[in-house]
């Protein structure tokens, strides 16, 4: 999705989004590259649970919000939905900058299954998922 129709659609989504689950987040789409999406979150304090690490909801929805996005890229104006998402937590998130890259991994007509995976600062991965996405239209 090189082109200026593709950078503008993108552009649209995430002034679409700023309103939604994803900017209340606080989520950033960084780059779309070589097949993968980028998206980082910035976590503050609000993100963390009571022992002071970022909740595994947090890193679901950020790990959902990007696989979502892998997919709207893939299939540009066509409706889709998470039907499953499974997430691996490795290691705990701290409060700081957290980059997820997500991918589509296999694609069938109406079915795409992907990938992603959550780095602290340190680039170290916290934590990993797979997403199975239906198209609805």
């Amino acid at each position: 999705m090189e082109s200026m129709e593709g950078k503008q659609y993108l552009e649209s989504l995430t002034k679409a989004a700023e309103h939604t689950f994803w900017g209340y987040l606080g989520c950033e789409l960084t780059a779309i590259q070589k097949g993968e999406v980028v998206v980082t979150l910035d976590t503050k304090p609000h993100h963390l649970n009571l022992m002071g690490i970022v909740h595994g909801g947090v890193l679901s929805s950020l790990m959902d919000n990007a696989m979502g996005i892998a997919v709207m890229v893939r299939r540009p104006g066509e409706a889709s939905v998470t039907s499953n998402l499974n997430v691996h937590f490795v290691k705990p998130a701290k409060k700081g900058p957290l980059t997820v890259t997500a991918k589509i991994v296999h694609e069938t007509g109406r079915s795409l299954t992907t990938e992603s995976r959550v780095l602290d600062r340190d680039h170290e991965l916290v934590a990993l998922s797979t997403g199975s996405f239906r198209i609805t239209k």
